[in-house]
């Protein structure tokens, strides 16, 4: 019997899952990412990898992969001439998604070309994902290298991180896709909690994966990288409290000091400039609430009370109006 099967021998569950790949000029690092997907123990069942007006060697690693894997689809974009952050890649990854039907998936992936995933990747989510249909997107944590050692980039246990999202498909369709705006790799978390969804990520060696572009350093440079995640956070509706616990909590993280500032002046910027702030009130208000409960209670104790409170609302067959 293997382990995907039950005692009583009933069918394994249905594991077609699609992966969105939005790139841009990713030569440096594209091959090492489509590697660890070609070696998956449970490989996708389609690869849409959307280039985003590459100007570098990117076009011709993508066709000699996609030569050799009939999985692996390219769709080629037009150069708009710069790397544009939030909305434009989550422009290009509906670029790609679009030309699908995702009901033919049953987990759907946005997942950058900078990666380097472990063999079971994708079949450990599945397994957690089928041991808990609560769960709506989940991911292992991102490490990156410096000086021969592996550093984590201090993500919540409540977030499915940016960089490789996994989802159920049909909560993603409940929550209404991405929003293409910065921090659309927060809302989406969070939306899913509003709906009685769980979106979690695991520190575990058999999921963790190598981010080989470090988070905030694909725009520019580090100062610029951690500006624009305050931007997204004052966009998204976090309060002053938990952003200043937040840069807090990050600053003896690499880079020291100057990474928590850049992130602190990003937010003051935009709130001393009345930049928009994301639409939809009922969202920060529910948003703003969490965000105390971390500060009081801890971040571990307010996710795992809010999602008990949240399980009554759970529906998952529920129709949500397009957004």
């Amino acid at each position: 019997m293997t382990p995907t099967q039950t005692a009583n021998t009933s069918a394994a569950p249905s594991r077609k899952y699609l992966l969105v790949t939005p790139c841009r000029d990713e030569a440096k690092y594209a091959r090492r990412t489509l590697d660890s997907v070609v070696n998956q123990t449970v490989l996708p069942t389609l690869w849409i990898i959307v280039d985003d007006g590459s100007k570098d060697e990117t076009p011709q690693i993508l066709k000699e992969y996609a030569d050799k894997y009939p999985w692996i689809k390219v769709v080629t974009r037009g150069d708009r001439g710069d790397r544009k952050l939030g909305g434009g890649v989550i422009d290009a990854f509906y670029a790609g998604y679009d030309t699908i039907n995702p009901d033919d998936f049953d987990y759907v992936t946005k997942l950058d070309l900078d990666l380097d995933l472990p063999r079971g990747y994708f079949e450990e989510l599945m397994a957690r994902m089928e041991a808990n249909p609560r769960i709506a997107a989940a991911s292992g944590k991102p490490y990156f290298t410096r000086d021969g050692k592996q550093i984590s980039e201090k993500c919540g246990d409540e977030t499915c991180v940016g960089m490789v999202k996994f989802y159920r498909t049909s909560a993603f369709k409940q929550i209404g896709g991405f929003v293409r705006e910065l921090m659309w790799d927060g809302i989406d978390c969070h939306r899913c909690r509003t709906l009685g969804w769980i979106a979690v990520s695991w520190d575990d060696p058999k999921i963790n994966f190598e981010h080989l572009r470090p988070m905030g350093t694909s725009h520019k440079n580090w100062w610029v990288g951690r500006q624009r995640h305050g931007f997204g956070q004052y966009f998204m509706g976090t309060g002053l409290s938990y952003m200043l616990a937040s840069c807090t909590f990050r600053m003896f993280h690499p880079p020291i000091f100057m990474g928590s500032m850049a992130m602190l002046w990003g937010y003051l910027k935009s709130m001393f400039k009345r930049n928009p702030r994301y639409g939809d009130a009922e969202f920060r208000r529910f948003l703003r609430r969490y965000q105390w409960n971390c500060l009081l209670f801890g971040k571990t104790k307010a996710t795992r009370d809010l999602n008990a409170a949240q399980a009554h609302i759970w529906n998952p067959g529920r129709s949500i109006p397009a957004r």
